[in-house]
């Protein structure tokens, strides 16, 4: 808890409450000078990838390495756990090994991604899709923040090429295993420490309704193609369609121009689906294009609906995770909703993850919590991980 309190002002948001922290932003920046500053003094090689990923090496960097980690930066209006507990708790467990006198056999190091949550520039897990080649990179080089920054300005300010970005096979190829600890984002663990088994299917999508801008009181209703109607009854279309167990989220909606007095010419939507499958996540969208397209006819409106990123059902390395719950004692294996870097990695490498328990299983708010001797727990149970695969 000493070294999230350390970094507990970076990044305040004083308007929503929390954290707001983006990839390549000043404060994401400034945590990026945090982790590198508290790597070195632990003697690690810190390095960065080419797709602005931070390491820090435990050893010689090569093959079949054992790689922990999470990420720094956050939702608007973030937690404090969310990223950062799997970036300390990975420190920490660093320190317990040592403490021990643990020398391992194979390199160990510590990763941190950058754009994990996709707050700036849209698209969820941006690092480690770019590094997996999921991503392509000019794709994410005109990726547009809301100041209208593209993310391939934005890398290039923070000191890299956004064309020297993409499938970095060297970096992959040094992954024997990866495993992430994060807080637990639901009510899922009655224990302090659980694993993954698998997480939902999941993507989004953005939804543009064009109408037409004009007076707010000199317009009569009848007369009026108001783009705002069809996107607000998408919202309650997206709960309707979010039938057994899936989750369907509308958590942003920028109309323009924005004015008080003024009949937007154009609204942007933005949609979070999952659900267990694929089948059952495109289900889901394809429920909700199709009333989205309705509203909008029904306005006199057009709506444009992109995919902007996507990740099937993943399924974490059950021999892993089995070998790691044993470890650990028996801890249960437990299902999530939430995306991670760790899922975009498990179709290329053996990918675990540790959850600590979250009390009250709110996340992504500034009221995201977890117990001081849980997140304790989490670092030994980190430390064993590591300690037991790199025997």
């Amino acid at each position: 808890m000493a070294d999230l309190a350390d970094i507990a002002d970076i990044g305040r948001d004083a308007r929503r409450g929390g954290y707001s922290r983006h990839g390549f932003d000043t404060a994401e920046l400034e945590l990026r000078e945090w982790f590198t500053a508290e790597a070195r003094a632990r003697e690690l090689d810190v390095r960065p990838d080419r797709n602005g990923n931070l390491w820090a090496w435990w050893g010689t960097p090569g093959p079949g390495a054992v790689v922990t980690g999470s990420h720094l930066d956050s939702v608007p209006g973030g937690g404090a756990f969310d990223g950062p507990l799997g970036v300390v708790s990975a420190l920490q467990a660093f320190d317990v090994l040592r403490a021990n006198g643990f020398t391992p056999s194979r390199p160990l190091a510590i990763v941190v991604f950058v754009e994990e949550e996709g707050g700036r520039f849209g698209v969820a897990c941006l690092g480690s899709r770019l590094m997996t080649g999921a991503t392509a990179p000019e794709v994410a080089a005109r990726l547009v923040d809301q100041d209208g920054i593209a993310f391939g300005e934005a890398a290039h300010r923070a000191g890299f090429d956004p064309w020297r970005m993409g499938r970095d096979d060297e970096a992959l190829g040094r992954v024997g295993a990866f495993v992430e600890l994060h807080v637990e984002q639901g009510r899922g663990l009655d224990v302090p420490v659980g694993v993954a088994s698998s997480i939902l299917a999941h993507g989004r999508w953005r939804f543009t309704f064009t109408g037409e801008g004009n007076h707010a009181g000199a317009t009569p209703i009848e007369d009026r193609r108001d783009p705002m109607l069809p996107a607000s009854r998408v919202v309650l279309a997206a709960r309707k369609a979010a039938r057994d167990g899936a989750r369907a989220t509308v958590g942003r909606i920028v109309p323009n121009p924005g004015g008080t007095n003024v009949i937007a010419s154009s609204v942007d939507l933005w949609l979070d689906a999952r659900a267990a499958d694929d089948r059952r996540t495109r289900a889901v969208v394809a429920e909700i294009t199709e009333a989205a397209r309705g509203f909008a006819a029904e306005e006199g409106c057009q709506v444009r609906v992109t995919e902007e990123s996507y990740g099937d059902t993943v399924h974490f390395d059950a021999r892993l995770r089995d070998d790691i719950a044993g470890a650990l004692g028996g801890v249960p294996a437990l299902p999530t909703g939430a995306g991670h870097d760790a899922g975009v990695l498990a179709a290329h490498v053996p990918t675990a993850m540790l959850f600590v328990r979250n009390p009250t299983g709110v996340s992504h708010a500034p009221e995201e919590f977890a117990e001081a001797e849980d997140c304790a727990a989490g670092v030994v149970a980190l430390a064993t991980t590591l300690e037991h695969l790199t025997r």
